[in-house]
């Protein structure tokens, strides 16, 4: 819940930083900001009070977890179902394949980021656990060769 906080080039500097890292140390953060310690703290818990930082995390090689392909799952509900929307990502929230997901606007309702051991695997999820959903009226599947999160 973010509150009508205004970021200042502090803060935005400490953003830019623990999104490049957030596991750098606060000393070494106060030091690259120009402010001392005890401040570095107040800012990074404030951020976080405040909601602008939403949480802190950490990616994972997918092969690591027997994962290897990913793939990008979209998702058509039927125009009668859109009331179902919340209960559509609520279900997704609950599956371990989903990496992530993105409501959208347009012609698609949602993107799914899936991760699955091999192909057949990621059929019988989205024919299984996609598909077969009264609420879906289609499903695209796009697999992902390579995923980069850019310099942001």
């Amino acid at each position: 819940m973010l509150t009508g906080r205004t970021l200042d080039d502090v803060d935005r500097r400490l953003l830019e930083l623990l999104r490049a890292d957030g596991r750098r140390p606060n000393n070494q953060l106060a030091a690259a900001v120009g402010i001392s310690p005890s401040t570095c703290l107040a800012r990074v818990r404030a951020l976080v009070a405040d909601g602008v930082i939403t949480r802190f995390t950490v990616d994972v090689d997918p092969d690591a977890f027997g994962e290897p392909l990913q793939a990008l799952v979209s998702v058509r509900l039927r125009p009668g179902a859109r009331h179902q929307l919340t209960a559509f990502a609520d279900g997704l929230r609950s599956l371990p394949e989903v990496a992530q997901f993105f409501y959208l606007a347009g012609a698609e309702d949602f993107v799914v980021h899936v991760r699955a051991s091999d192909t057949a695997h990621l059929r019988d999820f989205v024919t299984d656990r996609i598909s077969t959903q009264p609420m879906v009226a289609a499903t695209n599947t796009s697999l992902i060769f390579e995923h980069d999160r850019g310099g942001r």
